[in-house]
């Protein structure tokens, strides 16, 4: 009977866990980026199938960099070094993502052969997961994430477990149903707004790319990147 108890006690309080999660995965999806905006133009030109599958990449990179996180990994990219170096990185992979998107006209990606009608779940996939993948000091964000957690909830590793797992889900809940409403309109979106949309999100990469890029020069040349 006690047995009995106390594992619907640890039922419950896996459902609170997880809930707890998504709710804040949910609320940091609201804070929309260069991946959001790069989904909606491809769900417009290529329809809910290609978006699905790009989405499919980003949630996959984001619990990689979950269980990274809780696996510990986060602590050595807190390094000063580790961190210019990724920032770098990533500044260089979204502002050619963002020319890219630019100069392609009617399509998106890194060939000027990926155009509307040629776009692939492949192609698809494989443009949101390099985008994703490119900025690697998120799984210093989710370490933090973690940590406060921990200490707030005094959730050990199991529990953190189960966090992640439900906060990861909140990606693929809040751009699948992006994709599902955007994918409504993406017949009747004229070409001439789709070459403007294009535009528009390769400017906003190129502008992420290079405020990141910005932020790591000017952390080296002050010999501070704690923040």
């Amino acid at each position: 009977m006690f047995d009995t108890i106390e594992l619907v006690g640890d039922k419950l309080e896996a459902i609170k866990i997880f809930k707890n999660g998504l709710l804040t995965g949910l609320i940091l999806q609201v804070a929309i980026g260069p991946v959001f905006f790069f989904v909606v133009s491809l769900v417009l030109q290529a329809g809910a199938f290609a978006g699905l599958a790009a989405v499919a990449a980003v949630t996959m990179v984001d619990y990689l960099y979950i269980t990274l996180a809780i696996l510990g990994v986060g602590k050595l990219l807190e390094k000063d070094k580790f961190k210019r170096i990724f920032g770098l990185v990533s500044s260089v992979v979204l502002i050619l993502f963002g020319l890219s998107i630019a100069a392609s006209g009617g399509g998106v990606g890194f060939s000027s052969n990926l155009v509307p009608g040629k776009w692939g779940l492949i192609s698809s996939f494989a443009s949101a997961f390099i985008l994703t993948i490119s900025s690697p000091l998120t799984i210093v964000f989710f370490t933090g994430l973690f940590a406060a957690k921990a200490l707030e909830h005094d959730y050990k590793k199991r529990e953190l477990w189960i966090f992640g797992l439900s906060a990861g889900s909140a990606t693929f809940l809040f751009l699948g149903t992006s994709v599902v409403l955007f994918s409504m309109f993406a017949g009747s979106v004229p070409a001439s707004l789709v070459k403007v949309l294009n535009l528009i999100v390769g400017a906003l990469l190129v502008f992420y790319g290079l405020v990141r890029g910005v932020k790591i020069f000017r952390c080296i040349a002050l010999d501070s990147c704690k923040k």
